[in-house]
């Protein structure tokens, strides 16, 4: 089977939802949108949302023959970030990248103008770190 007739997956795992865009070998477009956590149906939304579209059951493996592409993105991380949420972590820089470990100003406005649709708690200047 050539690249071309290989099924495509675009992922987008958020922390609410994981949304899925598909293309068929026939280069026509599919979409299915699940939650990212739900555990009494599945351990993992990508997998279990590739499964879906491609008609597989619950516990079968991915037809790595049938499949060219799988790219995921995800705004977890940045959500655990804004929402100060996570485990503590470490990093170690220079002196030079100080200023890169503030949330520029501009970006701060717009999570606070945004923060009402998101319930986010964002202040101005945000810190992205924790000084001891």
């Amino acid at each position: 089977m050539s690249p071309k007739a290989r099924w495509q997956f675009w992922i987008d795992r958020g922390g609410t939802f994981t949304d899925i865009v598909a293309r068929r070998p026939a280069e026509k477009l599919v979409t299915h949108k699940l939650l990212s956590e739900d555990t009494y149906h599945y351990k993992d939304a990508a997998i279990h949302g590739i499964r879906y579209i491609l008609g597989l059951p619950k516990d079968a493996p991915l037809p790595s023959e049938y499949i060219e592409i799988i790219k995921m993105g995800t705004t977890v991380g940045t959500n655990a970030l804004l929402e100060r949420k996570g485990e503590r972590t470490v990093l170690v820089i220079n002196q030079d990248f100080e200023n890169a470990l503030r949330m520029d100003t501009k970006i701060a406005q717009i999570f606070l103008l945004r923060k009402s649709n998101f319930q986010i708690n964002c202040m101005k200047g945000l810190s992205r770190y924790q000084e001891d």
